[in-house]
């Protein structure tokens, strides 16, 4: 597989080579993991959450709650350009879901029954995320 070649340009097979196959399932298929399994949902130290499938920024820590759903939750993205919303019409109902801006891939959905200040709660996959720790 070539790093150097931009993630948007990756075939599925570079995609399968580069994830696990859980990571595959949620960032390329549009899964969802299982409620409660993520170990970001206990993760408490101050740093960003990241693209499992690029790298790129998608959430700080300080935007993190406690939403008792089973997955990370936050209530805004690190940036304008961090993530994507889409019309999601799967499982009979209409939903937003969130893709990361770089990889275009599934990270969870947003809802509008977050807290303040922004009243939204971006609901993620945990394996679709990895935890980048703040320098101390």
């Amino acid at each position: 597989m070539n790093p150097t070649k931009p993630p948007s340009e990756r075939s599925e097979k570079e995609w399968q080579e580069l994830l696990s196959p859980e990571e595959f399932r949620v960032l390329r298929k549009h899964g969802t993991e299982r409620a409660g399994t993520s170990p970001l949902n206990h993760e408490k130290r101050q740093g960003t959450f990241a693209c499992a499938g690029c790298g790129k920024p998608l959430f700080s820590s300080d935007a993190k709650y406690e939403s008792g759903t089973g997955w990370p939750s936050f209530y805004q993205p690190v940036g304008d350009d961090a993530v994507t919303t889409h019309k999601d019409r799967s499982l009979f109902m209409v939903r937003t879901e969130v893709r990361c801006a770089e990889c275009d891939g599934h990270l969870g959905h947003v809802f509008p029954d977050g807290p303040q200040p922004t009243g939204l709660r971006y609901c993620m996959n945990g394996v679709a995320m990895n935890f980048e720790p703040k320098d101390e």
